[in-house]
C-alpha cells in the first residue's frame, strides 16, 4: 500500500506537469478581482496595498460597468468568480449601483470587508445585489484586533456585521479571515472558541506576509516556531472536522500540503487570477507589489481580454524559480519559486520560503 506522501507526490507530479505544459501555455481565468477603492476606515498595519487614498476615485461607476460588460463579452463568466475588494468597498457611495450591474449581467460575486459597515440594512442590500460569498477580517481578540487595525470599537462592529450577515440567511459562504503574527498567535485557541460558536462556513487563518505596511514591522513577522504552531493548529482542527483552512500562499512541503487547505500549492497569479486596481491598472493578484514588471496594462487604454491573452509573461514561466536560492532546490518542481506576492523583485528571490522551517 502506498504511503500518504507517495500519493501526494503522484498528485504533485501531475499538477507540476499540468502547470508547465497546459496552464502556462493556456491560462484559464477563474478569479477576477475589482479593487473598488483605496479608501478605508481602518488603518491595518499589515495592509498589502497600503491603501494610500489620494482623495478621489480614479474609476467611476460607468467605468466599472464598462469593465463588467467587456469581461462578459470576452469570457465565459459562468466559470469566473468576481471578487470585490478595497480598501473597504462599502465606502463607495455607488457600491450597490455597481454591484446591481454585476448581478444583472449574471456574475457570481463575493467580497472582502472589514465588516464594520455591515448593518442589518446593508446585509439586506447585499442579498438584494446578489452577493454570494464574503470574507470578514477578525485579527485577534477585541483589544488586539482594534490595535492591529487602528480602529477603536472595530472588533465589536465587525462581529455585529458578521452576525447581521448570518441573520440574513441568504449567502452561500460566510468566512472569517484572521492574519496571524508573532503578537497574536497566542490567541489562536481563544479565537477558535469564538469562531466555533459563530454560524460561519469557514475560518481562514493566514500568516502575516512581508508586504505593504507590514514591511515596517519586522518584529511581528512569524518565527519558525510560530509557523510550525500555526500549521499544526490548522491541521489538527481540520482532522477533527472543523472548517479551518490556510490561505493560498506558499509551498509548505510534503507533510503539510493537502493537510491545511483543500488542495495543493499553486500560485494562481496570472494563470487563474486577474485584477483591476483602483487606478485602472491591470495585474494579477492584488497583493503583488505594484511595479513595472507586475503591472500588465490599464483599462483606460487596454482591453482586458487582449492583456490576458498576450501579457502576464512573468507569471507564466519559471521567472520566480530562476534564482540562486531556488535553482538547485529539490522542491523547485513543486514550489516554482513560491508566491508572486511575496517575491523580492529587486533582488529576485522569494521573501518567504518554508524550507528549513517546515521541511528540509
Amino acid at each position: 500500500m502506498k504511503s500518504i506522501n507517495e500519493i501526494k507526490k503522484e498528485h504533485l507530479d501531475l499538477l507540476a506537469d499540468y502547470t508547465e505544459h497546459t496552464l502556462y501555455p493556456k491560462p484559464d481565468l477563474r478569479q477576477f478581482f475589482l479593487e473598488l477603492t483605496l479608501r478605508c476606515n481602518e488603518h491595518c498595519f499589515h495592509c498589502g496595498s497600503s491603501c494610500e487614498y489620494t482623495g478621489e476615485e480614479k474609476l467611476s461607476a460607468d467605468d466599472y460597468r464598462r469593465i463588467l460588460r467587456e469581461v462578459k463579452e470576452d469570457f465565459d463568466i459562468s466559470r469566473i468568480m468576481l471578487n470585490i475588494t478595497g480598501g473597504e468597498p462599502l465606502l463607495r457611495k455607488d457600491f450597490f449601483e455597481i454591484m446591481m450591474t454585476a448581478k444583472n449581467l449574471g456574475y457570481k460575486w463575493g467580497m472582502t470587508s472589514n465588516g464594520t459597515l455591515i448593518t442589518k440594512e446593508t446585509a439586506r442590500k447585499l442579498k438584494e445585489a446578489g452577493m454570494r460569498t464574503i470574507s470578514v477580517s477578525i485579527d485577534g481578540l477585541e483589544e488586539t484586533h482594534d490595535m492591529l487595525r487602528g480602529l477603536k470599537g472595530g472588533y465589536h462592529r465587525a462581529m455585529e456585521g458578521i452576525q447581521n450577515l448570518i441573520d440574513e440567511n441568504a449567502f452561500d459562504h460566510i468566512q472569517v479571515t484572521t492574519v496571524i503574527n508573532h503578537h497574536n498567535i497566542d490567541q489562536l485557541d481563544d479565537l477558535f472558541e469564538i469562531m466555533d460558536h459563530l454560524d460561519i462556513d469557514s475560518w481562514r487563518v493566514i500568516n502575516l506576509e512581508p508586504i505593504g505596511r507590514a514591511l515596517e514591522r519586522p518584529d511581528l513577522m512569524c518565527t519558525k516556531e510560530d509557523y510550525v504552531r500555526l500549521f499544526d493548529f490548522i491541521r489538527e482542527k481540520r482532522r477533527d472536522g472543523y472548517p479551518v483552512e490556510y490561505g493560498c500562499s506558499h509551498w509548505l512541503g510534503m507533510d503539510y500540503e493537502a493537510e491545511v487547505r483543500r488542495w495543493y500549492w499553486l500560485c494562481n497569479a496570472g494563470v487563474h487570477t486577474m485584477s483591476v486596481m483602483a487606478n485602472g491598472d491591470i495585474g494579477a493578484c492584488l497583493d503583488i507589489e505594484r511595479r513595472k514588471e507586475t503591472i500588465q496594462g490599464n483599462v483606460f487604454h487596454d482591453r482586458l481580454k487582449d492583456v490576458w491573452d498576450n501579457r502576464f509573461e512573468i507569471f507564466r514561466k519559471n521567472y520566480f524559480a530562476d534564482n540562486e536560492q531556488c535553482r538547485n532546490c529539490t522542491s523547485k518542481k513543486y514550489c516554482r519559486g513560491d508566491s508572486a506576492h511575496s517575491f523580492d523583485y529587486d533582488h529576485k528571490k522569494p521573501m518567504v520560503c518554508m524550507k528549513g522551517i517546515l521541511f528540509e
